[in-house]
């Protein structure tokens, strides 16, 4: 190509038609999303929602914002992009529900090398219906379509929602109490933590792939592992409307041991009784794979348990057959006790 040759922004790598067929295509499935309170279509510069805020006595807005780490390196070794979104959406939005709030709008942001609008659209595709199983509305994102940043095919993934909540309702952990029962949902697998040790333990270590059909698991590896995290959006607000629940912990990187803490009042401790639920036949091919220790693997996975709610004595079994009337899996799996002045604020019994 010669000096005065005219460069196009498509020579250095961004197509710009290509992200322009991208929004046409995902148009559909953030329609599938929307809430009565959006006013915008896609396209804008920003997404309007109007906040009904009579709705609420004093309307505290609650944010958080997230990604979907190294297991984006499944899909990428599976080609397979259209489950990776529910994830992007559950790790917001059940971040934010743990303190009360109800999630109302969602945005993404999907950095790319190239922008196969096909391939983005598949990604668009889990993060519509990530959105649906929350009952949030996905009102805009950004597609950076950025040459040389990324490996080929390769892309990341970040997210954010906000939620509102009534100040007099929000979640804190400060009313929980010796006594207080700790209820655990059940997780659909892995969820989105601790993939680079899944991965050095399956792939690395034992020296296995995507295709390996485990056995004891009945489906190839990278089936297991690709499955999306739980969204326990629903079922907690479902709660909310007619038990107190005390504090409630959602089980991320850290698992167990280091994010009941979050919730907990500095003068009480979660017992945890660690045969108190089945374990996932992916956590013991991991541990046993790996020689894991016991304790790595309660504070990396979060081992079964995606979510943590502590409720009172009284209102435990109500909350458990209703949490069964909800189709979820849950394990009444310690209590609080007192904690002492050096002692740590969840013990394994």
């Amino acid at each position: 190509m010669g000096e005065d040759s005219k460069v196009t922004y498509k020579d250095a790598g961004v197509d710009i038609d290509a992200g322009n067929r991208f929004v046409q295509m995902i148009k559909p499935l953030v329609k599938a999303t929307s809430r009565p309170e959006v006013l915008t279509d896609i396209g804008g510069f920003g997404g309007l929602f109007s906040l009904h805020a009579d709705k609420y006595e004093r309307p505290t807005l609650v944010a958080s914002t997230d990604g979907v780490g190294t297991k984006l390196k499944l899909a990428f070794a599976m080609d397979k992009h259209d489950t990776v979104g529910i994830d992007l959406v559950a790790m917001c939005v059940n971040d934010i529900v743990v303190q009360g709030a109800e999630p109302l709008f969602f945005l993404d942001y999907l950095a790319t090398g190239e922008l196969s609008p096909e391939k983005a659209a598949e990604i668009v595709k889990g993060i519509s219906a990530g959105c649906v199983q929350a009952g949030c509305a996905l009102i805009g994102g950004e597609t950076a379509e950025m040459p040389g940043m990324y490996g080929e095919g390769e892309y990341d993934l970040a997210g954010f929602t906000v939620g509102v909540v009534d100040n007099s309702r929000i979640i804190d952990g400060s009313s929980i109490t010796v006594g207080d029962r700790l209820i655990g949902i059940g997780s659909s697998g892995l969820h989105s933590n601790g993939f680079s040790l899944a991965r050095k333990v399956f792939f690395e270590r034992m020296q296995l792939t995507v295709e390996t059909v485990l056995p004891e698991l009945g489906k190839s590896l990278g089936e297991e592992l690709l499955t999306p995290t739980k969204i326990y959006v629903k079922s907690i607000l479902n709660l909310l409307r007619d038990f107190r629940i005390k504090g409630m912990a959602h089980i991320t990187g850290g698992g167990i041991l280091e994010n009941v803490p979050r919730v907990l009042p500095r003068h009480c401790k979660a017992v945890v009784k660690k045969n108190s639920w089945p374990k996932p036949v992916i956590f013991e091919a991991l541990r046993k794979g790996g020689n894991i220790d016991e304790l790595e693997m309660y504070r990396t996975f979060n081992y079964g348990i995606g979510m943590v709610l502590v409720v009172s004595d009284e209102e435990t079994e109500d909350v458990m057959v209703r949490l069964s009337g909800l189709k979820e899996e849950a394990f009444l799996i310690g209590e609080i006790a007192k904690c002492g002045k050096d002692e740590e604020q969840v013990q394994l019994i």
